[in-house]
Protein backbone atom coordinates (compact mmCIF):
# COMPACT_ATOMS: atom_id res chain seq x y z
CA UNK A 1 0.00 0.00 0.00
CA UNK A 2 1.32 3.59 -1.03
CA UNK A 3 2.19 5.71 2.17
CA UNK A 4 -0.78 3.56 3.66
CA UNK A 5 -0.92 5.37 7.41
CA UNK A 6 -0.76 8.93 5.81
CA UNK A 7 -3.01 7.43 3.18
CA UNK A 8 -5.63 6.54 5.92
CA UNK A 9 -5.33 9.74 7.20
CA UNK A 10 -6.08 11.61 3.95
CA UNK A 11 -9.19 9.95 3.58
CA UNK A 12 -10.44 11.65 6.77
CA UNK A 13 -8.57 15.29 5.67
CA UNK A 14 -8.87 14.97 2.07
CA UNK A 15 -8.08 18.97 2.23
CA UNK A 16 -4.44 17.83 2.81
CA UNK A 17 -3.83 16.16 -0.36
CA UNK A 18 -0.67 17.14 -1.90
CA UNK A 19 0.95 18.56 0.77
CA UNK A 20 3.65 17.17 3.19
CA UNK A 21 2.17 15.33 6.06
CA UNK A 22 3.40 12.94 8.64
CA UNK A 23 2.39 10.47 10.68
CA UNK A 24 3.67 9.76 14.18
CA UNK A 25 4.69 11.42 17.53
CA UNK A 26 2.14 10.47 19.69
CA UNK A 27 -1.87 9.43 20.18
CA UNK A 28 -4.58 11.05 19.00
CA UNK A 29 -4.77 13.80 21.11
CA UNK A 30 -3.86 15.94 18.58
CA UNK A 31 -6.39 15.83 16.01
CA UNK A 32 -8.88 15.32 18.80
CA UNK A 33 -8.12 18.85 20.26
CA UNK A 34 -8.52 20.05 16.50
CA UNK A 35 -11.49 18.63 16.05
CA UNK A 36 -13.08 20.05 19.18
CA UNK A 37 -12.07 23.77 18.30
CA UNK A 38 -13.88 23.22 14.98
CA UNK A 39 -17.20 20.89 16.08
CA UNK A 40 -19.06 22.58 13.51
CA UNK A 41 -17.35 21.35 10.51
CA UNK A 42 -16.92 18.00 9.18
CA UNK A 43 -12.95 16.57 9.25
CA UNK A 44 -12.26 17.87 5.36
CA UNK A 45 -13.77 21.09 5.73
CA UNK A 46 -10.93 22.30 9.21
CA UNK A 47 -8.63 24.95 7.54
CA UNK A 48 -5.40 23.72 6.72
CA UNK A 49 -3.88 26.48 8.28
CA UNK A 50 -5.56 25.34 11.69
CA UNK A 51 -3.55 21.95 11.60
CA UNK A 52 -0.25 21.45 13.84
CA UNK A 53 3.44 21.65 11.97
CA UNK A 54 6.31 19.65 12.67
CA UNK A 55 8.34 22.83 13.69
CA UNK A 56 6.08 23.10 16.48
CA UNK A 57 6.81 19.73 17.18
CA UNK A 58 8.98 18.37 20.72
CA UNK A 59 9.33 15.13 21.71
CA UNK A 60 11.28 11.85 20.79
CA UNK A 61 8.85 10.36 18.52
CA UNK A 62 9.45 8.89 15.21
CA UNK A 63 7.88 8.85 11.45
CA UNK A 64 5.47 5.94 10.94
CA UNK A 65 4.77 7.22 7.88
CA UNK A 66 4.84 10.36 5.31
CA UNK A 67 3.26 11.15 2.63
CA UNK A 68 5.28 11.50 -0.95
CA UNK A 69 5.73 15.24 -0.90
CA UNK A 70 6.93 14.94 2.57
CA UNK A 71 9.25 12.51 1.32
CA UNK A 72 11.27 14.75 -1.69
CA UNK A 73 12.00 16.85 1.72
CA UNK A 74 14.39 13.74 2.55
CA UNK A 75 11.68 12.74 5.32
CA UNK A 76 11.13 9.01 5.73
CA UNK A 77 9.55 6.05 8.15
CA UNK A 78 11.50 5.31 11.37
CA UNK A 79 12.75 8.76 10.81
CA UNK A 80 13.14 11.20 14.81
CA UNK A 81 10.67 13.84 14.05
CA UNK A 82 13.04 16.24 15.59
CA UNK A 83 15.21 15.66 12.39
CA UNK A 84 12.23 15.44 10.07
CA UNK A 85 11.63 18.96 11.35
CA UNK A 86 14.93 20.32 10.30
CA UNK A 87 14.25 19.03 6.70
CA UNK A 88 10.85 19.77 6.28
CA UNK A 89 9.45 22.29 8.66
CA UNK A 90 6.28 22.90 7.33
CA UNK A 91 5.34 19.45 7.32
CA UNK A 92 1.68 18.84 8.76
CA UNK A 93 2.29 16.43 12.01
CA UNK A 94 -0.84 13.68 12.66
CA UNK A 95 -0.55 10.85 15.40
CA UNK A 96 -1.42 7.02 13.58
CA UNK A 97 -5.53 6.16 14.17
CA UNK A 98 -4.13 2.28 14.65
CA UNK A 99 -8.08 1.21 14.60
CA UNK A 100 -8.79 2.85 11.41
CA UNK A 101 -5.40 1.41 9.34
CA UNK A 102 -6.30 -1.36 10.92
CA UNK A 103 -9.68 -1.40 9.23
CA UNK A 104 -8.62 -0.35 6.61
CA UNK A 105 -5.97 -3.41 6.07
CA UNK A 106 -8.44 -6.00 6.60
CA UNK A 107 -10.54 -4.18 4.05
CA UNK A 108 -7.83 -4.37 1.20
CA UNK A 109 -6.62 -7.67 2.13
CA UNK A 110 -10.25 -9.32 1.68
CA UNK A 111 -10.90 -7.44 -1.38
CA UNK A 112 -7.46 -8.88 -3.04
CA UNK A 113 -8.08 -12.48 -1.18
CA UNK A 114 -11.45 -12.41 -3.78
CA UNK A 115 -9.51 -11.97 -6.53
CA UNK A 116 -6.38 -14.40 -6.07
CA UNK A 117 -7.23 -16.23 -2.86
CA UNK A 118 -2.98 -17.70 -2.25
CA UNK A 119 -1.59 -14.68 -0.32
CA UNK A 120 0.34 -14.41 2.27
CA UNK A 121 -0.47 -11.77 4.92
CA UNK A 122 2.97 -9.69 5.62
CA UNK A 123 1.69 -6.85 7.82
CA UNK A 124 -0.44 -4.40 7.99
CA UNK A 125 0.20 -2.73 4.46
CA UNK A 126 1.68 -5.29 2.57
CA UNK A 127 1.11 -9.09 0.94
CA UNK A 128 2.99 -11.66 -1.48
CA UNK A 129 0.40 -12.54 -3.83
CA UNK A 130 0.70 -16.06 -5.94
CA UNK A 131 -1.08 -15.64 -9.50
CA UNK A 132 -0.03 -19.23 -10.97
CA UNK A 133 -3.33 -20.69 -10.12
CA UNK A 134 -5.56 -17.69 -11.12
CA UNK A 135 -7.24 -17.52 -14.33
CA UNK A 136 -5.95 -14.77 -16.72
CA UNK A 137 -2.72 -14.32 -13.85
CA UNK A 138 -0.18 -14.22 -17.05
CA UNK A 139 -1.63 -12.22 -19.15
CA UNK A 140 1.21 -9.59 -19.91
CA UNK A 141 3.01 -11.29 -17.54
CA UNK A 142 0.97 -10.75 -14.44
CA UNK A 143 0.31 -6.62 -15.22
CA UNK A 144 -3.52 -7.05 -15.87
CA UNK A 145 -4.15 -9.10 -12.69
CA UNK A 146 -1.87 -6.49 -10.96
CA UNK A 147 -4.11 -3.68 -12.43
CA UNK A 148 -7.45 -5.80 -11.69
CA UNK A 149 -6.23 -5.48 -8.08
CA UNK A 150 -5.04 -2.28 -8.14
CA UNK A 151 -8.35 -1.01 -9.14
CA UNK A 152 -10.81 -3.45 -7.07
CA UNK A 153 -8.81 -1.63 -4.19
CA UNK A 154 -9.03 1.43 -4.99
CA UNK A 155 -12.35 1.28 -5.92
CA UNK A 156 -13.48 -0.52 -2.33
CA UNK A 157 -11.00 1.69 0.09
CA UNK A 158 -10.17 5.49 -1.86
CA UNK A 159 -6.58 3.85 -1.59
CA UNK A 160 -3.83 2.86 -4.00
CA UNK A 161 -1.19 0.57 -3.77
CA UNK A 162 2.16 -0.57 -5.75
CA UNK A 163 2.22 -4.38 -7.27
CA UNK A 164 5.85 -5.82 -8.10
CA UNK A 165 5.46 -9.13 -9.96
CA UNK A 166 8.08 -11.30 -10.62
CA UNK A 167 8.74 -14.86 -10.48
CA UNK A 168 9.53 -14.97 -6.77
CA UNK A 169 8.53 -13.17 -3.43
CA UNK A 170 12.64 -11.52 -3.75
CA UNK A 171 12.37 -9.64 -6.63
CA UNK A 172 8.57 -9.11 -6.28
CA UNK A 173 9.41 -6.75 -3.21
CA UNK A 174 12.04 -4.96 -4.98
CA UNK A 175 9.98 -4.23 -8.07
CA UNK A 176 7.00 -3.42 -5.72
CA UNK A 177 9.21 -0.28 -5.03
CA UNK A 178 10.05 0.73 -8.89
CA UNK A 179 7.06 2.83 -9.11
CA UNK A 180 5.80 3.90 -6.20
CA UNK A 181 2.63 5.51 -5.80
CA UNK A 182 0.14 3.65 -7.53
CA UNK A 183 2.54 1.86 -9.82
CA UNK A 184 2.71 -2.09 -12.05
CA UNK A 185 6.62 -2.89 -12.66
CA UNK A 186 7.00 -6.61 -13.63
CA UNK A 187 10.50 -8.31 -13.96
CA UNK A 188 11.28 -11.30 -15.73
CA UNK A 189 14.15 -13.48 -15.04
CA UNK A 190 15.99 -12.42 -17.68
CA UNK A 191 15.85 -8.91 -16.72
CA UNK A 192 17.87 -9.38 -13.38
CA UNK A 193 20.95 -8.25 -14.81
CA UNK A 194 19.62 -4.36 -16.19
CA UNK A 195 16.83 -3.94 -13.49
CA UNK A 196 18.01 -5.58 -10.49
CA UNK A 197 22.03 -5.67 -10.23
CA UNK A 198 22.55 -1.32 -10.63
CA UNK A 199 20.34 -1.52 -7.33
CA UNK A 200 22.35 -0.31 -3.91
CA UNK A 201 22.58 -3.74 -1.93
CA UNK A 202 20.47 -2.51 0.52
CA UNK A 203 17.55 -3.21 -1.66
CA UNK A 204 17.82 -6.17 -0.62
CA UNK A 205 15.26 -7.43 1.58
CA UNK A 206 17.34 -8.93 4.69
CA UNK A 207 20.77 -6.79 4.02
CA UNK A 208 20.75 -4.24 7.12
CA UNK A 209 22.74 -1.50 7.80
CA UNK A 210 25.68 -3.53 9.28
CA UNK A 211 26.06 -5.56 6.34
CA UNK A 212 26.14 -2.98 4.08
CA UNK A 213 28.97 -1.05 5.93
CA UNK A 214 30.69 -4.86 5.62
CA UNK A 215 29.79 -4.70 2.10
CA UNK A 216 31.28 -1.36 1.37
CA UNK A 217 34.52 -1.79 3.07
CA UNK A 218 34.86 -5.02 1.02
CA UNK A 219 33.91 -2.32 -1.82
CA UNK A 220 30.73 -3.84 -2.91
CA UNK A 221 27.84 -1.19 -3.32
CA UNK A 222 25.80 -2.53 -5.91
CA UNK A 223 23.41 -5.59 -6.21
CA UNK A 224 25.97 -6.38 -8.91
CA UNK A 225 29.14 -6.10 -7.02
CA UNK A 226 27.95 -9.24 -5.19
CA UNK A 227 26.88 -11.30 -7.61
CA UNK A 228 30.14 -10.76 -9.48
CA UNK A 229 31.89 -12.39 -6.22
CA UNK A 230 32.20 -16.44 -5.79
CA UNK A 231 30.04 -17.80 -3.52
CA UNK A 232 33.16 -19.24 -2.01
CA UNK A 233 34.13 -16.11 -1.14
CA UNK A 234 31.27 -14.41 0.15
CA UNK A 235 30.99 -17.69 2.33
CA UNK A 236 34.56 -16.56 3.77
CA UNK A 237 33.42 -12.66 4.33
CA UNK A 238 29.69 -13.42 5.59
CA UNK A 239 29.24 -16.73 7.15
CA UNK A 240 27.76 -19.82 5.60
CA UNK A 241 24.45 -19.33 5.09
CA UNK A 242 24.37 -15.57 5.22
CA UNK A 243 26.90 -15.64 2.57
CA UNK A 244 25.41 -18.45 0.56
CA UNK A 245 22.10 -16.60 0.72
CA UNK A 246 23.57 -13.14 -0.37
CA UNK A 247 25.23 -15.09 -3.31
CA UNK A 248 21.90 -16.51 -4.19
CA UNK A 249 19.87 -12.96 -3.57
CA UNK A 250 22.22 -11.06 -5.42
CA UNK A 251 20.95 -13.58 -8.58
CA UNK A 252 17.95 -13.33 -8.25
CA UNK A 253 17.53 -16.81 -6.60
CA UNK A 254 14.60 -17.60 -4.15
CA UNK A 255 12.50 -20.69 -3.79
CA UNK A 256 10.47 -19.43 -0.76
CA UNK A 257 6.57 -20.57 -1.15
CA UNK A 258 3.70 -18.10 -0.59
CA UNK A 259 2.78 -19.23 3.07
CA UNK A 260 -1.23 -18.71 3.47
CA UNK A 261 -1.15 -19.33 7.29
CA UNK A 262 1.33 -18.58 9.58
CA UNK A 263 1.45 -18.09 13.39
CA UNK A 264 3.13 -15.32 15.28
CA UNK A 265 6.34 -16.11 17.18
CA UNK A 266 6.30 -13.12 19.83
CA UNK A 267 4.20 -9.87 20.57
CA UNK A 268 5.41 -7.00 22.03
CA UNK A 269 4.51 -2.99 23.02
CA UNK A 270 6.95 -0.71 23.41
CA UNK A 271 7.28 3.36 24.17
CA UNK A 272 9.56 6.01 23.51
CA UNK A 273 9.69 8.61 26.06
CA UNK A 274 9.31 12.19 25.55
CA UNK A 275 11.73 12.89 27.95
CA UNK A 276 14.80 10.00 30.16
CA UNK A 277 13.45 9.00 32.86
CA UNK A 278 15.41 7.69 35.79
CA UNK A 279 13.96 4.25 37.68
CA UNK A 280 14.45 5.81 41.22
CA UNK A 281 12.91 9.65 40.47
CA UNK A 282 10.74 8.99 37.87
CA UNK A 283 9.55 5.41 39.46
CA UNK A 284 5.63 6.34 39.65
CA UNK A 285 5.57 7.46 35.74
CA UNK A 286 7.58 4.48 34.92
CA UNK A 287 5.18 2.16 36.62
CA UNK A 288 2.29 3.37 35.08
CA UNK A 289 3.99 3.22 31.74
CA UNK A 290 5.20 -0.42 32.87
CA UNK A 291 1.67 -1.90 33.59
CA UNK A 292 0.02 -0.30 29.82
CA UNK A 293 2.62 -1.91 28.02
CA UNK A 294 1.76 -5.11 30.24
CA UNK A 295 -1.66 -4.95 29.68
CA UNK A 296 -1.98 -4.12 25.81
CA UNK A 297 0.54 -6.92 25.32
CA UNK A 298 -1.76 -8.68 27.22
CA UNK A 299 -4.89 -7.53 25.23
CA UNK A 300 -3.10 -8.10 21.95
CA UNK A 301 -2.97 -12.04 22.89
CA UNK A 302 -6.50 -11.66 23.82
CA UNK A 303 -7.88 -10.49 20.57
CA UNK A 304 -5.81 -12.39 18.52
CA UNK A 305 -6.04 -15.79 20.76
CA UNK A 306 -2.96 -16.81 21.73
CA UNK A 307 -1.04 -17.30 24.63
CA UNK A 308 3.21 -17.28 25.77
CA UNK A 309 5.40 -19.06 27.80
CA UNK A 310 8.70 -16.70 27.95
CA UNK A 311 8.14 -12.96 28.75
CA UNK A 312 10.66 -10.40 28.13
CA UNK A 313 11.60 -7.02 28.65
CA UNK A 314 13.87 -4.53 26.76
CA UNK A 315 15.16 -1.44 27.46
CA UNK A 316 17.18 1.76 25.81
CA UNK A 317 19.69 3.71 27.56
CA UNK A 318 20.33 7.14 27.49
CA UNK A 319 23.56 6.14 25.58
CA UNK A 320 21.42 4.39 23.29
CA UNK A 321 22.35 0.82 24.40
CA UNK A 322 19.96 -1.58 24.43
CA UNK A 323 20.12 -4.17 27.12
CA UNK A 324 17.03 -7.13 26.90
CA UNK A 325 16.34 -9.77 29.29
CA UNK A 326 13.78 -12.32 29.27
CA UNK A 327 11.87 -15.59 31.49
CA UNK A 328 10.04 -18.58 30.43
CA UNK A 329 7.30 -19.50 33.02
CA UNK A 330 6.07 -22.94 33.62
CA UNK A 331 2.77 -22.02 31.79
CA UNK A 332 1.06 -20.19 29.10
CA UNK A 333 -0.62 -16.99 29.83
CA UNK A 334 -2.57 -14.03 28.06
CA UNK A 335 -3.56 -12.68 31.64
CA UNK A 336 -1.55 -8.84 32.08
CA UNK A 337 -0.92 -9.36 36.04
CA UNK A 338 1.36 -12.50 35.02
CA UNK A 339 3.22 -10.79 32.15
CA UNK A 340 3.26 -7.78 34.97
CA UNK A 341 4.97 -9.99 37.24
CA UNK A 342 7.44 -11.58 35.39
CA UNK A 343 8.49 -9.04 33.24
CA UNK A 344 8.99 -7.24 36.94
CA UNK A 345 11.04 -9.85 37.70
CA UNK A 346 13.30 -9.87 34.47
CA UNK A 347 13.79 -5.77 35.71
CA UNK A 348 15.90 -7.10 38.33
CA UNK A 349 18.50 -8.59 36.11
CA UNK A 350 19.21 -5.27 34.33
CA UNK A 351 21.50 -2.25 35.49
CA UNK A 352 18.70 0.93 36.94
CA UNK A 353 21.36 3.42 37.25
CA UNK A 354 20.79 5.22 34.23
CA UNK A 355 18.19 7.07 32.66
CA UNK A 356 16.09 5.44 29.70
CA UNK A 357 14.32 6.66 26.62
CA UNK A 358 12.42 2.98 25.88
CA UNK A 359 11.04 0.50 27.35
CA UNK A 360 9.38 -2.51 26.01
CA UNK A 361 7.52 -5.91 27.01
CA UNK A 362 7.39 -8.87 25.09
CA UNK A 363 5.55 -12.31 25.20
CA UNK A 364 7.37 -15.18 22.78
CA UNK A 365 6.79 -18.78 22.67
CA UNK A 366 3.15 -18.40 21.38
CA UNK A 367 0.59 -20.84 20.95
CA UNK A 368 -3.26 -20.74 20.04
CA UNK A 369 -5.17 -20.08 23.36
CA UNK A 370 -7.44 -22.99 22.35
CA UNK A 371 -4.40 -25.56 21.15
CA UNK A 372 -3.50 -29.02 23.45
CA UNK A 373 -0.57 -27.33 24.51
CA UNK A 374 -2.14 -24.85 26.49
CA UNK A 375 -5.41 -25.97 27.71
CA UNK A 376 -3.61 -27.69 30.45
CA UNK A 377 -1.86 -24.58 31.98
CA UNK A 378 -5.16 -22.23 31.88
CA UNK A 379 -5.23 -21.59 35.57
CA UNK A 380 -3.99 -17.96 35.23
CA UNK A 381 -7.45 -16.48 33.26
CA UNK A 382 -5.82 -16.74 29.91
CA UNK A 383 -8.82 -19.03 29.10
CA UNK A 384 -10.83 -16.46 29.76
CA UNK A 385 -10.13 -13.20 28.22
CA UNK A 386 -13.18 -11.16 29.47
CA UNK A 387 -12.48 -12.13 32.86
CA UNK A 388 -8.98 -10.24 32.60
CA UNK A 389 -9.49 -7.40 30.45
CA UNK A 390 -11.94 -6.44 33.31
CA UNK A 391 -9.10 -6.81 35.96
CA UNK A 392 -8.00 -3.35 37.38
CA UNK A 393 -4.80 -2.49 37.28
CA UNK A 394 -2.11 -4.35 38.88
CA UNK A 395 -0.23 -2.50 41.57
CA UNK A 396 2.34 -4.94 42.36
CA UNK A 397 4.88 -4.86 45.06
CA UNK A 398 7.95 -6.59 43.27
CA UNK A 399 8.73 -4.59 40.52
CA UNK A 400 11.36 -1.68 40.97
CA UNK A 401 9.36 0.85 39.15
Amino acid sequence: MDAFFASVELLRYPQLKGLPVVIGGGRRKIDDALRQRHADKSPGEIPVGDFPLLEDYVGRGVITTATYPARKFGVGSAMGMMKAARLCPQAIVLPVDFEEVRRYSRLFKSTIAEIAPVMEDRGVDEVYIDFTGVPGGQREGGRVLARLIQRAIFERTGLTCSIGVAPNKLIAKMASEFDKPNGISVVYEADVQTRIWPLPVRKINGIGPKAEVKLAKLHLHTIGDIAAQQREWLIDNFGKSYGAWMHDAAWGRDDRPVVTESEPVSMSRETTFDRDLHAVRDRAELGAIFTDLCARVAADLQRKGYVGRTIGIKLRYDDFKIATRDHTIEHFTADAKTIRQTAGQCLKRVQLDRRLRLLGVRVGKLVKADSPEARPAATDGADAPHRVAEQAPYEGTLDLF
